[in-house]
């Protein structure tokens, strides 16, 4: 199988489950703005607990589900894409949440380079 090596930015947003943005999840909006902005792709994560600037512990137990949970957007791209999609977070983000950007380096195993 082919293996391809390159460098890449890993950007990760951190919000709420309960979180929303124009009468949807906001980690449903984010999904579909990066899809729209032909990004590479992203995923979203689902927290057992955590909790962030509230202070607030938000947990999955059985004793007290919360309708809460932290919630992980994760998206692996281009500096160029990445960047394309700051505006529109600076957007939906704007009543709460973070970010973080970090360089990686990405090993892709037997498939092809992302079309653009």
């Amino acid at each position: 199988m082919p293996k391809i090596a390159s460098k890449a930015k890993r950007l990760r947003i951190y919000i709420g489950e309960s979180d929303r943005w124009n009468h949807k999840p906001t980690f449903q909006a984010i999904v579909e703005k990066a899809k729209e902005l032909d990004m590479a792709g992203a995923s979203v994560f689902r927290g057992l607990m955590g909790y962030g600037a509230n202070s607030r512990i938000h947990t999955a137990s059985i004793v007290g589900l919360s309708g809460d949970l932290p919630i992980l957007v994760e998206l692996v791209d281009s500096e160029e894409y990445i960047n394309r999609l700051l505006p529109f977070l600076d957007e939906v983000l704007n009543e709460g949440g973070m970010i973080t950007i970090d360089d990686i380096e990405v090993i892709r195993y037997g498939i092809k380079p992302p079309k653009r």
